[in-house]
């Protein structure tokens, strides 16, 4: 899969879009025939414990990059830019390259920085957009645009993006109208999360999909297994199996 090929996909079906930090996961994804595998600055918390993103490095993301790339034959692999790693052209150049070094095959950028985005896409760079809530600057978590002001930057932003040459955009917690407008304003997809089903495709936090944490449960997350319930009576089990001697049995020792 490419960005041309993603493209392609707007008004034909919806885009899937997952994140994956590691091997095992980013291997099932690409065997699924995800269309986007996003090595997402989330890590932050999902994967280093942090309460948002604000921490995430360059370096961080370079690693888990590298990591996800030797899992997947076809799938598109965007990686996100993390915090301070685009404060200017130059910066964001250097770093972006470094991304598609490790395996990246486009990276993704939060807001609107027409300079950045020119310069990355002159150097051949595909960039994703991405509007409405952004995690990176945001103080806290909350539905962006429902007063009329913002909802018109958003919207605006969205169409510039658009303009200078995003390959494609996440909409992140916007009400269903403002995603439904700009879905059918812009010529590139749009990848929605908590966006409602009105955009080009759905994305989701590997981690949330999975209940990975019992504790986190926002709106728009729908949880699809229960692997947090499903590895505490596993590793129950093993304990209690080890405790009354009865692991390792006799089909599990050499002899």
């Amino acid at each position: 899969m490419n960005v041309d090929e993603i493209r392609a996909l707007k008004g034909k079906r919806k885009i899937i879009m997952l994140t994956a930090y590691d091997y095992p996961i980013a291997k099932i994804l690409d065997s699924l025939d995800v269309d986007i595998i996003l090595v997402g600055d989330s890590l932050g918390m999902v994967v280093q414990g942090h309460s948002d993103t604000k921490s995430v490095r360059i370096e961080d993301m370079v690693y888990h990059t590298s990591i996800v790339a030797r899992a997947t034959t076809r799938s598109l692999i965007v990686s996100d830019m993390p915090i301070n790693s685009y404060n200017d052209p130059e910066q964001a150049l250097t770093n972006a390259q470094r991304l598609l070094e490790v395996g990246a095959h486009a990276v993704k950028i939060e807001g609107n920085y027409p300079k950045v985005l020119t310069t990355l896409l002159e150097h051949e760079i595909p960039v994703m957009g991405h509007i409405g809530h952004l995690p990176q600057t945001s103080e806290r978590v909350r539905v962006q645009g429902k007063r009329p002001e913002q909802a018109d930057q958003i919207w605006r932003d969205a169409l510039e993006l658009d303009k200078i040459g995003a390959f494609g955009m996440v909409i992140e917690l916007v009400p269903q109208w403002l995603a439904r407008k700009i879905t059918a304003d812009v010529k590139s997809p749009t990848i929605g999360i908590g966006a409602s089903k009105y955009c080009d495709g759905q994305v989701l936090v590997i981690n949330d999909l999975l209940g990975l944490d019992a504790d986190f449960k926002p709106k728009f997350v729908k949880r699809y297994a229960d692997l947090h319930e499903s590895i505490v009576e596993a590793v129950q089990r093993f304990i209690k199996e080890v405790k009354t001697c009865t692991y390792p049995d006799r089909r599990h020792t050499y002899h």
